[in-house]
């Protein structure tokens, strides 16, 4: 999942920083030239998509077998994953549209202008960073709570979600520019509201794969499994608080 995302940073590096979101006969231009890119681009967030969806339904099976008690968490890490995808697909479908009308005979500036005010919002700005911030903040709380992970974990999943919020009042601050630091189009919030998320989520990756098996059994909840073993070892929660 992260490797799909960082994948496609040195892709957006290749725009002419010179052309303005505004000018859309300038933007169909250069759709045109980077039509591949933007292919390249719509196609690792597919791989993205599929990596994430199977993320979350870990994370999502791991918390509900540790702890049923906080199986609503677990309900909301599925769900804002799955709502997180959602919009960005949309904002891919226009991204791709961007490049496919770049072709035609004679492209219309306005379809290129519309397609990209219609996803500025949703990738990479206020939409995504909502979604972002419910999906980490979820997740952080449930894996922690659940003992999936070790406490420590939520509150670097809490300091994303502070990220993502700040972020999230950008589209406030005037015209989108991508040069400019703070608003709807601007890299500060790029910056603040991606690698923050980013982290927790490598964060995660690597405790599951250090994480002590554990012994709940199949069919019995924890402390069904912790009775019925010996030596009282297995309580279904391998990592302390």
């Amino acid at each position: 999942m992260v490797a799909f995302s960082l994948a496609q940073f040195p892709l957006y590096l290749m725009q002419d920083p010179s052309i303005g979101m505004y000018d859309g006969a300038a933007g169909s231009a250069e759709a045109l030239r980077l039509r591949n890119v933007i292919f390249t681009r719509v196609l690792l967030d597919l791989f993205l998509y599929a990596s994430g969806m199977v993320f979350a339904a870990g994370l999502a099976h791991l918390i509900r077998r540790a702890d049923p008690l906080h199986g609503w968490a677990a309900s909301l890490v599925m769900a804002s994953m799955s709502v997180w995808l959602g919009v960005t697909l949309v904002a891919n479908g226009f991204e791709g549209g961007l490049a496919l009308d770049a072709q035609a005979p004679e492209p219309d500036p306005s379809v290129n202008r519309a397609l990209t005010m219609g996803y500025v919002l949703i990738y990479n700005s206020s939409v995504a960073f909502v979604i972002t911030a419910l999906f980490i903040g979820s997740a952080g709380y449930g894996t922690a709570a659940a003992r999936v992970l070790p406490s420590w974990t939520r509150w670097v999943a809490y300091g994303a979600v502070l990220l993502c919020a700040a972020a999230v009042p950008s589209m406030y601050a005037g015209p989108a520019e991508p040069a400019g630091f703070y608003n709807a189009a601007g890299w500060g919030p790029v910056v603040i509201a991606n690698f923050p998320p980013l982290i927790w989520i490598v964060i995660a990756s690597a405790l599951l794969q250090r994480r002590p098996p554990s012994t709940v059994r199949p069919g019995l909840a924890p402390s069904e499994s912790s009775n019925s073993d010996k030596g009282g070892h297995g309580k279904g929660q391998p990592w302390a608080s």
